[in-house]
């Protein structure tokens, strides 16, 4: 278990892209307004299970505690890692993109 999560300003500005584009592109207020309560909920589920998710594929990733929580009810993951009890969330992705070499190269 960890005391707190914080995400990080990219990880928020990520997420605040994809509800724009579900609310202004797809026109469907209805389920941007679902993927905002799905980020909640996992924002909250990382409470309990930050420390127990495994570890990302990609070695360097790994080497540095990267992992990943997937949304519970849409496409979309959290990166994230734990340090001194505290989840940072680094990134938000949907599951089909390359989300590991893109957050790679972000951040490498």
């Amino acid at each position: 278990m960890v005391s707190k999560v914080i995400i990080s300003n990219l990880a928020q500005q990520q997420l605040d892209n994809y509800i724009r584009y579900v609310l202004l592109e797809k026109s469907n207020p209805q389920a941007a307004k679902r993927i905002t309560e799905d980020a909640l909920i996992t924002r909250d589920s990382l409470l309990n299970v930050a420390d127990s998710l495994r570890l990302l594929e990609d070695k360097d990733l790994a080497s540095l505690g990267y992992r990943k929580i997937l949304f519970k009810y849409h496409e979309y993951l959290f990166i994230y890692r734990v340090v001194d009890n505290v989840a940072y969330v680094e990134a938000t992705y949907h599951q089909l993109q390359d989300y590991e070499n893109l957050f790679k190269t972000e951040i490498l």
